[in-house]
């Protein structure tokens, strides 16, 4: 593992692919190969809401482990997705070489309000992780997600807390957290996590900004305190694009910058598939890898200790 190292993720975008010469599929594979010059110690492909874009995410992590050599997590999803179809996703991911998911329950599937379960087995992520687990030991290294400011549909941060760390107790092996835009928010939500017995490494959640909208689009439904002086600062400029992604990539670099010397080495960030911005901040921080290597180490192998590593 080096001295600091970044994740990527990316999205799937649209329906089932139509085949190796669907121009989306290619144009997206386009941008992995970019990301693949940033030397991320992996890439993580989205599932989408309700399990909508399912084939496509197993599609694309195959090709970009196999056609463009990056180490690839997988998301993996609850929604709408019975036994029999999460058998088919981890299956075909363990024929192929693919080592590592991120275990979530997922989002409600577009227009609707409420999460329902599709199979009574799978209602948390944290069965989703005990049956992984169960049933390929330790053939994969596995991710979950931890909300610092809590998660949008449970308002008590105590409860939140206690079922990240029955997804931690069940076998999962690193934290990725929700996007933040306070630094002090995310100290603390590590602090809380070490105070109730979570070692495992917590990857910071990093989204950089790309438009006013999208920031607000994301910060709302996320429900992520602003910083005051940011909010000020991003209404001033709202109008204005360019200004805009000017002050977020200097937000961002000043906001990791603050993480790397309060102990982060590992960083995950969203990328919306947006690779110039991502390369910028990168190499402002002196982050940028020679190479993308697929034997890189993943967060659970990288020495952590609760007491001075977050």
């Amino acid at each position: 593992m080096p001295p600091s190292s970044v994740e990527c993720e990316g999205l799937p975008q649209g329906g089932p692919p139509r085949g190796r010469g669907d121009q989306g599929k290619i144009n997206l594979l386009n941008r992995f190969e970019r990301m693949k010059a940033l030397g991320p110690s992996f890439i993580d492909i989205t599932w989408g809401a309700g399990g909508s874009t399912s084939a496509t995410t197993l599609e694309l992590t195959l090709a970009a482990q196999k056609e463009i050599g990056l180490n690839t997590c997988m998301h993996l999803t609850c929604t709408n997705m019975d036994r029999e179809q999460i058998d088919h996703a981890l299956e075909t991911c363990h024929a192929n070489g693919v080592q590592n998911i991120l275990a979530l329950r997922g989002d409600p599937p577009q227009g609707q309000e409420r999460w329902v379960a599709t199979d009574c087995n799978f209602s948390y992520g944290s069965d989703l992780v005990k049956y992984i687990r169960q049933k390929y030991g330790d053939h994969f290294c596995i991710a979950v997600a931890g909300y610092p400011e809590g998660h949008q549909d449970n308002e008590c941060k105590e409860s939140d807390l206690q079922h990240l760390k029955s997804k931690v107790d069940a076998g999962a092996d690193f934290i990725v957290t929700q996007l933040f835009y306070d630094v002090e928010e995310y100290l603390r939500f590590v602090a809380r996590c070490r105070a109730i017995g979570i070692t495992c490494p917590i990857l910071p959640g990093i989204m950089p900004i790309y438009t006013h909208a999208g920031w607000t689009r994301m910060t709302t439904m996320c429900k992520v305190a602003v910083p005051p002086a940011m909010a000020a600062r991003m209404e001033e400029l709202k109008d204005s694009p360019e200004e805009v992604l000017a002050y977020g990539e200097d937000f961002i670099v000043q906001m990791m910058t603050q993480l790397q010397e309060a102990g982060v080495k590992q960083f995950h960030i969203y990328t919306l598939n947006q690779d110039a911005l991502v390369t910028r901040i990168l190499r402002r921080l002196d982050l940028l890898q020679e190479e993308s290597p697929k034997s890189a180490s993943l967060p659970s192998t990288a020495p952590t200790s609760p007491s001075n590593s977050p």
